[in-house]
């Protein structure tokens, strides 16, 4: 590989393209044959797995889900997105929702996992489909008929959501919706969400399809024409929602245009809103229960602009209004440049402060080198851990790769960011400084400015203010290990390694003093902020 990178620009000087790609695809595959996977080198982090339906159904049994507890344990996971609520059917058997799954009729699914999840030492993440309430694909595994709107719809019509052209079930995307601002809906919903809460063990809740169905405003496909949005919509602004269009009308008047486009931007807004408010609705329901439960969301990489245009789904805000402990992103790609695409914004441009950014990697059809390789990129950037999609495609094949890469006792014991956001600041600096020693035990780092044993004290006293932290967490002891990382990455911004791609250990180093950053800050939010609002209350 080495000499590949030597030679590649007089290949390409010499016009010789096909030599240069096909010595790049040997080593590829090379690197990927001879990669180390036969030995452990995870870090302090959320390593998370979405339990999908299929395997729960498939499972038929909690000795049945046992052995799937078992396999994701081995494979090192930490933390579980069970799929308790899927196209309006809850898994378990439920008092607030109409029905329960008929495929895990018999027995309670969730039950057994939490069950299951303790005993392994996993978190157990109770995942809810929140505002799609069908699914036709669903349909055909229960014999329903294919236009089901689902159990909820079915029972309450009022409740559904529709398109611009009336129809409940958006072009080529098979689920219909319920309207996010039909206040029966979110009673209904946030009571689900407190069943699960009050009746399971469970750590946290997950909301996925927390948006509208996706629309091309360009094309004038549209949705979000429910009776109370429409209503609720008119009382505000004296215009039936659906006369709008977002398309500006070929006749009317400058005037009449800059009002029409007024009034779709307030319509967006308004949907906008309806999705966002219900998301501290949870929060606040989520806090009021027990301030442990961590509330995590599943969404969208989109640009910001393209997500608010065509699904409503403002992530962003949630996040910084501390709404929402994790981000956990739907980054699915088929490579690692387009992954990093997805990705970067939201963890190297972005400031998401106080939550955590979780990028998701979907295995199916994903090579086990390509999968790898995206999580180890991760680690290269300040992320707190990853997430992926789903336990049916967890493969013989990766699944040993992840035992032997991060499972083991030790991923029981590591610290996880959202629990111990101090621990794990302190165990990703203390694996920082040890390859740092070992580098400089090669004589292959130098700081220009110091000597060794000037840097060895600096390190030193880091790690200890970090472990200090960790161990009694204040506000001074946050103060000290801020200025102290602060000070300390502006003096190792002036390191040299030896190596070919230097500036790329540089780049990592500096990735992961903002994720240890990153870290305080969440911390301080979550350990610190709740010890405020403990003490205010007792006062």
């Amino acid at each position: 590989a080495e000499q590949l990178l030597a030679d590649w620009n007089q290949l390409l000087d010499r016009g010789e393209y096909a030599t240069a790609r096909q010595r790049w695809l040997d080593v590829h595959q090379a690197l990927w044959t001879s990669f180390p996977d036969d030995q452990r080198f995870a870090q302090a982090e959320v390593r998370a797995v979405w339990l999908d339906r299929g395997t729960i159904v498939a499972a038929r049994s909690p000795d049945g889900l046992a052995r799937v507890f078992d396999r994701l344990a081995a494979a090192g996971f930490n933390t579980v997105f069970f799929e308790t609520v899927n196209a309006g059917y809850p898994v378990y058997p439920s008092r607030v929702a109409p029905a329960q799954n008929p495929l895990t009729r018999g027995w309670d699914p969730l039950a057994a996992a939490v069950e299951l999840a303790t005993e392994r030492d996993l978190e157990l993440h109770a995942w809810v489909w929140a505002f799609a309430a069908g699914n036709q694909a669903h349909n055909r595994l229960l014999g329903q008929p294919l236009d089901y709107p689902g159990p909820l719809i079915s029972a309450n019509p009022t409740w559904a959501n529709y398109d611009n052209g009336d129809r409940m079930i958006p072009l080529g995307q098979g689920k219909p919706f319920l309207d996010p601002a039909n206040r029966e809906v979110r009673a209904y919903l946030l009571g689900l969400v407190d069943e699960i809460v009050s009746n399971y063990d469970v750590d946290g809740i997950q909301l996925d399809y927390i948006r509208y169905p996706f629309q091309d405003p360009s094309a004038d496909r549209t949705y979000g024409y429910g009776l109370a949005a429409r209503q609720q919509f008119q009382r505000l602004t004296g215009v039936d929602p659906a006369t709008l269009s977002p398309r500006d009308q070929a006749n009317a008047s400058p005037r009449e245009r800059d009002r029409q486009r007024q009034l779709w931007q307030q319509w967006t807004d308004f949907r906008i809103d309806q999705v966002s408010s219900f998301v501290g609705e949870v929060s606040d329901l989520l806090a009021r229960h027990d301030e442990s439960l961590v509330l995590s969301t599943a969404v969208f990489a989109h640009s910001e602009h393209e997500r608010l245009q065509k699904i409503q789904q403002h992530w962003e805000a949630w996040a910084r209004a501390g709404d929402v402990d994790m981000i956990v992103l739907m980054s699915y790609a088929q490579d690692t440049t387009r992954f990093e695409r997805l990705i970067q914004p939201w963890l190297l441009e972005t400031d998401l402060n106080p939550a955590l950014v979780l990028p998701g990697i979907r295995l199916l059809n994903l090579p086990n080198e390509v999968a790898f390789d995206q999580i180890q990129t991760l680690r290269d950037l300040p992320a707190g851990g990853y997430a992926v999609f789903a336990a049916e495609n967890l493969n013989p094949s990766i699944h040993q790769t992840f035992s032997t890469t991060q499972g083991g006792e030790q991923a029981t014991a590591e610290p996880i960011p959202y629990r111990q956001p101090f621990h794990t600041a302190a165990s990703r600096y203390d694996v920082l400084l040890q390859e740092w020693m070992w580098l400089l035990s090669q004589d292959r780092l130098t700081i220009n400015g110091m000597t060794a044993e000037q840097w060895f004290n600096e390190a030193q006293q880091l790690q200890a203010d970090l472990a200090a932290l960790a161990d009694r967490p204040s506000a001074q002891g946050l103060q000290t290990a801020r200025q102290r990382l602060s000070q300390f990455e502006t003096r190792f911004r002036l390191a040299r390694v030896d190596a070919i791609n230097q500036s790329y250990h540089i780049q990592v180093w500096e990735h992961r003093f903002d994720t240890i950053a990153d870290l305080l800050t969440y911390g301080e939010a979550q350990i610190l902020g709740s010890s405020r609002v403990a003490d205010q209350r007792s006062r």
